[in-house]
């Protein structure tokens, strides 16, 4: 599994556990307070053992005054009456925190709701990180441009047409030479760009990773660091390097360039040759001895 992958299961399990134990403090602290709340066994003892007025509806006479009561009744007294209770006490009136939310109950949920948005603005960085973009650079497929409009400017400057959010070089690939290139095995991932008459080179040198800047004179990809050499479809010319350029899947769809940068894909091996371009002027870099 992705390095990155396991980073993000990771940071989503902790973010989950942190909620359960915010959560269960506040319900803990909650739980505290309604102890702290509720009267005590002594207060309850007190309360029993108190003179408390009987409900009204609820007023019953003893079994001695029911007797009483019986025995005028037939000696053709007046019968006792039930004695009424006294009307209900007022209830008190109630604290104004238990009317609704406690002070320390804002508390517990502003902590929790701070610590949620600050984990959650955390995870969407995060995920905005790891996750790879979707279109527009490096990583994607990319709309380069219109294919007419990108030759023209190719053959105005004299140099490739460079696009940094790619990373990469477009050149013309000879559309004559792309029976050639079916014969190269490394190719066979490229070649309907090649046969569309484009080719999308990586940048990085593939000696060490400089990048390969363009040489006006000798039409040639030429290396600053150590002096390896491609010509324009980034097959090896000269110098160290173990192969020709790297590059990407390209097509042409409705006269646009689309270039795949999600997959780089390696460069063909020395000695490749499909269209036969070789120097046509002064070398910018000194090549090193080819190896």
């Amino acid at each position: 599994m992705d390095s990155s992958i396991i980073f993000l299961l990771a940071f989503v399990a902790l973010m989950g556990l942190m909620f359960v134990f915010l959560f269960a403090t506040a319900r803990r602290r909650d739980a505290e307070r309604a102890l702290d709340d509720a009267p005590t066994i002594e207060e309850r003892a007190e309360a029993a053992t108190a003179h408390l007025p009987v409900p009204v509806g609820h007023a019953s006479a003893s079994g001695r005054e029911l007797e009483r009561s019986v025995a005028l009744q037939r000696r053709g007294g007046a019968q006792v009456a039930t004695p009424e209770a006294p009307p209900a006490p007022l209830p008190a009136p109630l604290d104004e925190e238990a009317l609704g939310v406690t002070r320390r109950q804002v508390l517990n949920r502003g902590i929790v709701a701070t610590f949620a948005l600050t984990l959650t603005g955390f995870g969407t960085a995060c995920v905005a990180m790891l996750w790879p973009s979707l279109s527009g650079g490096f990583g994607s497929k990319i709309r380069v441009g219109k294919l007419d409009e990108i030759m023209e400017e190719i053959a105005d400057k004299k140099e490739p047409f460079y696009l940094a959010a790619g990373r990469l070089y477009i050149n013309p690939y000879p559309t004559e030479d792309a029976e050639k290139a079916k014969k190269i095995t490394a190719y066979s991932a490229v070649l309907e760009g090649y046969e569309a008459g484009v080719v999308a080179l990586y940048q990085k040198c593939v000696h060490l990773g400089c990048r390969v800047p363009w040489c006006k004179t000798s039409q040639w990809f030429e290396c600053p660091c150590h002096g390896s050499q491609y010509n324009r479809v980034g097959e090896k010319k000269g110098g160290p390097a173990p192969r020709g350029l790297d590059r990407f899947a390209a097509s042409v769809e409705g006269g646009v360039v689309i270039v795949d940068t999600k997959t780089v894909i390696p460069g063909p091996p020395i000695g490749t040759n499909t269209t036969g371009q070789e120097s046509e002027g002064p070398h910018c870099i000194g090549a090193t001895s080819e190896h």
